[in-house]
């Protein structure tokens, strides 16, 4: 196996031991982050995302259950992310929902392309209504008929 799924490991690693430090240092510099939560740049923007998940789910963890380890370009894992949900979550709609005390559990999977030992570009692919579901929300009909979160 080669250094890069270290990389990714690492980033695993911090991700459950909410390392923004740890975390930040698998990443480039210049790195591009992308999610059904938005798209972050830098380590300045991708740290401020990160930070959101650990301030919204505290106890969050990240199952990594596979391992695409005969591809390195891109390097795909699938995983089971759990947590409860403590702190305000920013909703797609601008508003933030405030900690409901509901358990989440998704699953995802990401792809990253790693260069001279850093992620250079991360995606991240998940079923954000999944989450929100979850969370207590739904869906509901304007009276123009189109879907919004309520």
């Amino acid at each position: 196996m080669s250094d890069s799924w270290d990389v990714k490991r690492r980033l695993a690693q911090a991700l459950n031991e909410h390392d923004l430090e740890a975390l930040l240092d698998t990443f480039s510099p210049d790195a591009v982050l992308v999610s059904p939560f938005g798209i972050a740049e830098g380590h300045e923007q991708i740290g401020w995302m990160y930070e959101q998940v650990f301030k919204s789910f505290p106890d969050f963890q990240l199952i990594v259950w596979y391992e695409a380890v005969g591809c390195d370009a891109p390097m795909m894992v699938e995983w089971t992310a759990t947590g409860t949900h403590l702190g305000p979550i920013l909703l797609p709609n601008g508003r933030e929902l405030e900690g409901t005390g509901r358990p989440i559990t998704f699953r995802g999977t990401c792809a990253s392309f790693i260069e001279d030992g850093k992620i250079k570009t991360h995606r991240e692919y998940f079923d954000q209504l999944e989450i929100y579901t979850q969370l207590g929300l739904c869906l509901t009909e304007t009276p123009e008929g189109s879907a919004t979160a309520s």
